[in-house]
Formats: C-alpha cells, structure tokens, sequence
C-alpha cells in the first residue's frame, strides 16, 4: 500500500538478486513461480532479502508454488488462488511494542479490525493473542508512509503486516484505510486496480492480469476508480478507511 505518486520500496539490485546469498537460489525460484503464474517480471521486486508483488505483497516459496497447483478459475482482478480456509474462523492482530508506541497506527488497528467485524463474515478478526485464535498475524512497523503484508498460504492468513511509522502524520481514517488494506491481501485480496496502477497512483502500469493470480470476484466491477476501493494501489490523504460497496460484495463473496 502506497502513498499515491510516491515510491517508498527500492530493489535490493537485479531482479533475480536477493540482498544476500543465502536466500537467492529460493528468491529464484519464487520469481520464477511468479512468472510462470502470469505475473509479469517487470512488477516482481527483491527488497530485503524478500520477494514482492504489486509493491506490497510479500510471496512466500510456499504461496508460489500453491499459486501453479490451483487451476485457472477466470479473468482479471480483485483475488487470488490463496484463500483462508474454513479452519481459520478468528484471526487474532498481534501488534508489537513498537507499533503500540504509534497512536494513530495503534488507533488505526482497531478501526481496521471494526471493518471486518461490521460485515458478519465467517472470519472474525481480535486484536491480541486471546483465547480461540485459529490464525495469528503479527503487526509490525517499517519505514516509510505505506505497507507490505503477503498472500495465504496452506489456507492460513499471510503472518505479520507492516505498517510504515510515517503513518503517524496522517489522520486516524487514513491509518485505518492502510491497515484494512494490508489485512486484505493477507486473506487473499489482489489490488483492485492491477492492470493499470496509474487510477489510483497517477503513474505504472499492470501488475498482470493471471488467470491463476488474479481472479475476478463475481458481483464486482472489473474497472477501478479512484476512490472506488480500500484495496487500490495507492491511498490519497483524505481517505475515510470505510468500505465501499463493492468492498463489502467481495468480502461476502469469499468470506
């Protein structure tokens, strides 16, 4: 999740390069599961030793390889083949110290945790490790004004969100609009405008429009506007951290 026009996640070099040695023969295989997927190798990015998607989605050498064993399912946006399963029913939010530490970050989690508790879905969401929890995410912080979260895996939610500290500077509803977009790609949302980052960015193109990566969610529009969705690539200062409508179709779609 991106502050709109800004570029806050650099390559650590080449594409097929990780930041160190140790991981790189798996950052290329990641890469080379991304591309085979249908994503194009112009949107893949090693940051820190991880590989990403989108700018902000973390894959895992796991959540690569379940993306070629699902079968094409239809075309364009909004999903992915990685889903939560039906064992997953409360996800505890575990935030750190640090994150705590940051008012608005920490207002910002439990307004985001509100969001997916308003609409009744199978999944519950708990800030905390209390008792029940079938999925655990972790809520960290980073630099930066933007976030980077990942995609399930083995039918569990993605495991730690990261929040950008610069947040702090931006209102409550905006911290909100970042946390519930990040949340949503660990339960398995793509970006609502892939194919042309530029609706809601003002500039980059297609992260790839894979029939195996990105699947569009009956009910929903398959064209973005700005301000149309929480799951837009990038966020502008004076958003309100609600759902929209189609948000709301989606999530009761799969959840």
């Amino acid at each position: 999740m991106f502050k709109k026009a800004a570029v806050l996640v650099a390559s650590c070099g080449a594409l097929l390069s990780g930041c160190g040695t140790e991981p790189q023969t798996e950052n290329e295989e990641i890469i080379s599961n991304l591309v085979e997927a249908g994503f194009p190798a112009s949107d893949i990015m090693v940051s820190e030793g991880s590989v990403y998607v989108g700018r902000d989605a973390h894959v895992t050498l796991d959540a690569s390889r379940e993306m070629l064993q699902a079968g094409s399912e239809g075309p364009e946006q909004y999903r992915t083949t990685n889903l939560v399963g039906t064992s997953v029913t409360k996800i505890c939010v575990v935030p750190t110290t640090q994150f705590n530490s940051y008012s608005r970050l920490s207002a910002g989690l439990d307004l985001a945790i509100a969001n997916y508790n308003s609409l009744g879905l199978r999944l519950t969401f708990a800030r905390g490790s209390g008792s029940g929890c079938t999925a655990t995410i972790s809520a960290k912080t980073m630099s930066g004004t933007g976030g980077s979260a990942g995609f399930p895996t083995g039918g569990k939610p993605y495991g730690t969100i990261n929040i950008g500290t610069g947040l702090q500077s931006y209102s409550e509803d905006v911290n909100e609009h970042v946390i519930t977009h990040e949340l949503g790609h660990a339960i398995g949302f793509r970006h609502t405008d892939y194919y042309n980052r530029s609706i809601s960015c003002g500039s980059g193109g297609d992260e790839g429009a894979s029939n195996v990566g990105a699947i569009h969610i009956p009910g929903t529009p398959t064209t973005a506007t700005v301000g149309g969705s929480v799951m837009n690539s990038c966020f502008r200062s004076t958003e309100s951290g609600e759902w929209t409508n189609s948000d709301k179709t989606a999530l009761n779609a799969l959840y």
